[in-house]
């Protein structure tokens, strides 16, 4: 399921056969695109071509669609009360997004309805890896070997832990800090661009220390100090990223497997 953006006017209410009439804008990924480019193109967002498209990150690849806008077109038998319960949303906000000052449509009237779901075909595969979350059944099982793998890890790495608690007592970053949900992530798949929204290129340099956050709780382009992690780059978003939570950039699969979902504190440096 996509989300769509449809685009409307004013008229005359006609009755008859109501049938969805919905033609998207598409835009095909060029190599060294990014969605902070083609948002500057179309005169958009990157947060509303993420939520448009469903993105679970910014990360987009050659050749991939992504859409821009969406218009539903008014047929005959159309009224508002239709088309809202069509798209499930209400009357007054058809109104609101098209500046109607009545419920009079007419047929061919370009009508702008956010947040719809409409079943698209070809849709892209992922274009980034997260670790697993843990909201259902099948999700806890892939999350099993990541998890058992970090547990060993942890278990093996206590002495250096340990020192390493002790250098950061010693060297603590400066900084307002908040508490964060931390998954991970990887630019590693094949036909990924791995440039971020704010053009870094993570295929280039794969070991870039770099996180997505929601631009309201962290600033985008802020230098941070992840715990467990260390400083990083504030240079990406991600559609999932909203509130506190971050997205670490990991070099490999495994790496990401091995982070896993965790509970760490951030400090903004500058």
């Amino acid at each position: 399921m996509k989300k769509v953006v449809a685009s409307l006017a004013m008229g005359v209410i006609i009755t008859g056969a109501a049938v969805t009439n919905v033609s998207a804008q598409e835009y095909k990924v060029q190599n060294g695109d990014s969605l902070w480019s083609i948002a500057e193109e179309y005169h958009t967002s990157v947060d509303e071509l993420v939520e448009l498209n469903d993105l679970d990150s910014t990360v987009i690849h050659p050749n991939q669609k992504i859409f821009i806008n969406e218009d539903y077109e008014v047929q005959k038998g159309d009224t508002l009360t239709k088309i809202a319960n069509k798209f499930d949303v209400d009357i007054k906000d058809i109104k609101n997004w098209n500046n109607l000052d009545s419920d009079i449509i007419v047929v061919g009237q370009k009508l702008e309805i956010k947040g719809v779901n409409v079943p698209k075909e070809n849709e892209p595969t992922p274009v980034a890896k997260k670790a697993p979350e843990t909201s259902n059944n099948t999700q806890q099982a892939s999350a099993q070997p990541a998890k058992k793998a970090e547990q060993n890890n942890n278990n093996n790495a206590e002495p250096a832990k340990k020192a390493e608690q002790s250098n950061n007592n010693n060297n603590a970053p400066k900084g307002k800090t908040v508490s964060v949900k931390a998954t991970a992530y990887t630019a590693n798949c094949d036909g990924c661009s791995g440039v971020t929204s704010t053009g870094i290129d993570l295929k280039a340099d794969p070991n870039a220390k770099v996180i997505a956050v929601d631009p309201n709780v962290i600033p985008l382009g802020s230098k941070v100090y992840v715990e467990g992690y260390g400083y990083a780059t504030a240079g990406d978003v991600g559609g999932a990223i909203k509130g506190h939570k971050i997205d670490v950039h990991m070099p490999t699969d495994a790496k990401a497997d091995a982070w896993g979902v965790k509970t760490v504190n951030v400090t903004i440096v500058n």
